[in-house]
């Protein structure tokens, strides 16, 4: 006598878990259980036993599906300028979700492939900050590598399978969550290999990641341990799939403006040399094509998976003034909520900002250097901060500059 099994997710009938069969439908505990916590507008506690239908559109209601002029809008609360790598970026995760969730619609032999995204620009210009802020919206799992740290298969360094690793750690232990995460990897561009031509010794650090990237940013199931580090016999493997997984390359590329220069036929060494403004410099790097990325060390194979590229420029003076005061998180309002924990009121004055923003500029570290120079200005203030309850301390451009001491009224 054959066991009944319940007609919506297919398991069949035990003590645990029984079947109540009806005239024409079969159906267990736990869709039971399950089909009742939806009715009610909460989440089922056990996913795995709800159809493979009724999980999609969970985890689907969980991302919030967003439109690109959605995202983007998102993006600009949190990152100035970039406006082009913001649109690139929010296209890539909108098709990439759209091709998850939505495959089905449209009952044809057609398969989507997925776009990765590679961010080119210099340091301190937003590419994690890109990376960070949409994961965080979309409620998905983000996983940040240093392409530096990584090695090829069997040599000291991280596996490059250790970044799904961190994926899954990300998602709490989810499996189904991480395949459908976000992968950022950074400074991409430091394992490029010396030359265009191919290494005739081991390059295990440069060439050796981009070959070993190369299954995992494509889709394959990988075998990963499940708390890092290296594999061994008689370790337990997660398979994970990385074919929903999105994966976004960032790199400062620093001296690719002199290959698509020398391909323009610009003279970029010696005494006739062009000299270009700002404005022309970063029109240059946005002409970035792939046989450039090839002369820079980057494998054509590689490069062929990373089908979106989006450049982003150095921020100026006046980006790093509204870095500094406009996003949601701005540094400025930081400090002002400290400061209001002690009930002092805290006030920037425009001359200090600017100088600020020029510091920052000087030092070429980009927007994450503004943190640093604002604490080494801010130490001796915050250190006597319960002695000022009640007043007001403004920050003069002399501040800044450590030649004066601050207003405090």
């Amino acid at each position: 006598m054959s066991k009944v099994t319940c007609d919506f997710c297919g398991a069949t009938d035990s003590p645990n878990n029984p079947v109540i069969a009806g005239d024409n439908a079969c159906i267990c505990k736990a869709c039971v259980g399950a089909a009742h916590e939806i009715m009610n507008g909460g989440a089922p506690e056990d996913m795995e036993h709800l159809p493979a239908t009724v999980q999609e559109e969970k985890v689907q209601e969980e991302i919030k599906l967003r439109t690109p002029a959605e995202l983007k809008a998102i993006l600009d609360d949190y990152v100035i300028g970039q406006e082009r790598a913001k649109k690139v970026l929010s296209v890539a995760v909108y098709n990439h979700y759209k091709r998850i969730f939505r495959h089905d619609e449209i009952d044809d032999d057609t398969e989507l492939n997925k776009s990765n995204v590679l961010l080119i620009g210099p340091t301190g210009s937003g590419k994690t900050l890109l990376a960070q802020t949409i994961s965080k919206y979309l409620d998905v799992p983000l996983a940040i590598a240093d392409a530096t740290s990584l090695t090829e298969a069997g040599y000291v360094g991280d596996d490059v399978e250790n970044v799904v690793t961190r994926l899954v750690q990300a998602a709490d232990g989810d499996i189904e969550k991480a395949q459908r995460g976000i992968i950022f990897i950074d400074e991409v561009d430091k394992v490029a290999r010396m030359s265009e031509n191919r290494s005739i010794t081991r390059d295990v650090s440069g060439e050796g990641v981009q070959q070993a990237l190369l299954k995992i940013v494509e889709g394959s199931v990988v075998n990963v341990p499940p708390k890092g580090g290296r594999k061994h016999p008689g370790q337990d493997a997660l398979q994970i799939d990385t074919t929903n997984i999105l994966f976004v390359c960032g790199g400062a590329f620093d001296g690719l403006e002199d290959i698509i220069k020398k391909k323009q036929g610009a003279n970029v060494l010696g005494f006739n040399q062009d000299k270009k403004s700002k404005k022309e410099e970063e029109k240059i790097i946005s002409q970035v094509e792939t046989d450039d990325l090839v002369k820079y060390g980057l494998i054509p194979e590689l490069i062929g998976r990373l089908h979106m590229v989006a450049t982003l420029n150095e921020i100026t003076e006046d980006d790093m003034v509204h870095i500094l005061t406009e996003p949601k998180n701005a540094l400025i309002k930081q400090y002002i909520k400290l400061f209001e924990m002690d009930d002092v009121t805290l006030e920037f004055d425009k001359e200090a900002l600017k100088e600020l923003a020029k510091l920052a500029i000087e030092r070429k570290t980009g927007a994450r250097g503004l943190r640093s120079i604002l604490e080494d200005i801010m130490l001796d203030i915050m250190y006597d901060l319960p002695k000022y309850k009640n007043k007001t301390i403004t920050i003069t451009k002399d501040v800044v500059k450590k030649e004066k001491e601050p207003k405090i009224a």
